[in-house]
């Protein structure tokens, strides 16, 4: 099998990064971090949109559907480079949730169950056509492709609320929320979570996060809940939500998730793996780009009249740097084309260890300027450390690949 990119997959890296380096500049990372621009940490709409109209939440939509029509390798590579620019914002959830329509999760076999019309300046983001109004309507229009077409468009924002009480990123500016339970998944208006959602302290600047109540998705028909405080009756966030069909039996995930082991194949099982599998990509672009800090700096600054890329202890940085960005390419790679449960545990690991370990040396190579706010080193830091966190953390990714092992042994037994 060969692992080599081929052209058309090379171009769309090289055109990924020829977009952000137009479009998200250094200069509008550090306005967003240092709150120079007015929205702050808001996810900026603006570039939300370019990012939807280059076709970036449509990558793995059919072409019938107004979509890219390509697959998981390639939203890969899109990601990696979102990761090496720092792009803010909940990408997986939006991309996942354009994916829903290729998948063919929406409820009742393509007829949904209701179409939900974003309020205030979003108003008709998620539904084209058909007569708005506020909230979700169980009338069971077409809401399948109504509902992806305006997160497909770039003109939405989802994020996801993962069972258990999982940080919740962007809940301000997002306008739907992909809840994901042990097996089934609902697409929720944001407002529904926020009401009940605490704001906390976030160690990236430009990713905000809200705590919430646990969540428990519900059967199709029934209102979802949520758990609330100190034992009191469970409170129903609405009675009507856009719900996917299917279930599976629970498994491996992120932070809340049914049972560790051998992950299952229902919906939301391959949602959280591919969450993890696109949360791992941009793990990886943020630990190559540190690499190319790290590299960059050692050949410009000097020290006792020679540049400090010429001392061992430097190089020695740098080159366990390099091949801890390249191991974790080979497995990200292998696992977006494999899409193997342990295959992702083992990309997240890895892309997770990369990304922060290559910062802390990259910061250890800048030396003291690497620790100042104006040096860029400490923000893939603080996001690296974020999105450790995220979908399936170092000790779930752990779990799933020995809960493998075992299994081949038992089988081999």
């Amino acid at each position: 099998m060969d692992f080599q990119l081929t052209d058309d997959q090379r171009a769309l890296k090289a055109g990924m990064r020829e977009l952000l380096e137009r479009r998200f500049p250094r200069s509008r990372l550090r306005a967003a971090v240092d709150g120079e621009a007015e929205r702050g940490a808001e996810v900026d709409r603006e570039l939300w949109r370019e990012l939807g109209a280059a076709g970036l939440f449509a990558l793995r939509v059919p072409e019938s559907a107004g979509g890219v029509g390509l697959g998981l390798p390639e939203a890969v590579l899109a990601f990696e480079e979102a990761g090496r620019a720092l792009l803010p914002g909940p990408l997986a959830a939006t991309e996942l949730t354009a994916h829903l329509s290729a998948a063919g999760w929406l409820a009742d076999g393509g007829s949904a169950a209701g179409r939900w019309v974003a309020e205030g300046s979003a108003a008709g983001a998620l539904v084209a056509g058909g007569d708005a109004a506020a909230g979700w309507l169980a009338d069971g229009g077409p809401a399948a492709g109504a509902l992806v077409a305006g997160v497909v468009r770039g003109e939405a924002v989802v994020t996801a609320l993962d069972q258990g009480g999982a940080l919740v990123e962007h809940l301000a500016s997002a306008d739907a929320v992909l809840a994901l339970g042990a097996t089934a998944v609902e697409v929720i208006p944001a407002g529904a979570v926020a009401r009940s959602a605490e704001s906390i302290r976030s160690v990236d600047p430009a990713t905000p996060l809200h705590r919430t109540a646990p969540y428990r998705t519900a059967p199709h028909g029934a209102a979802p809940q949520r758990e609330a405080p100190h034992g009191a009756a469970p409170q129903r966030v609405g009675p009507q939500r856009t719900a996917v069909a299917g279930a599976g039996a629970s498994g491996a995930g992120a932070s809340g998730a049914a049972t560790t082991g051998v992950a299952a194949s229902g919906p939301a099982d391959r949602l959280r793996r591919e969450a993890a599998l696109l949360t791992a990509a941009q793990q990886l672009g943020s630990a190559s780009r540190t690499v190319e800090l790290a590299v960059e700096h050692a050949k410009r600054r000097t020290q006792f009249g020679r540049p400090i890329g010429a001392f061992q202890a430097v190089q020695h940085l740098c080159a366990g740097m390099l091949v801890r960005a390249e191991s974790a390419r080979s497995v990200v790679y292998a696992a977006a084309v494999t899409e193997e449960p342990g295959d992702i545990a083992a990309a997240k690991l890895l892309a997770d260890e990369a990304a922060v370990r290559n910062a802390r040396d990259c910061l250890q190579v800048h030396g003291g300027m690497g620790f100042t706010w104006e040096a860029d080193v400490h923000l893939h830091l603080k996001r690296a450390w974020v999105r450790a966190g995220q979908w399936q953390c170092a000790a779930e990714a752990e779990e799933e690949l020995a809960a493998g092992l075992l299994s081949t042994v038992g089988a081999c037994l």
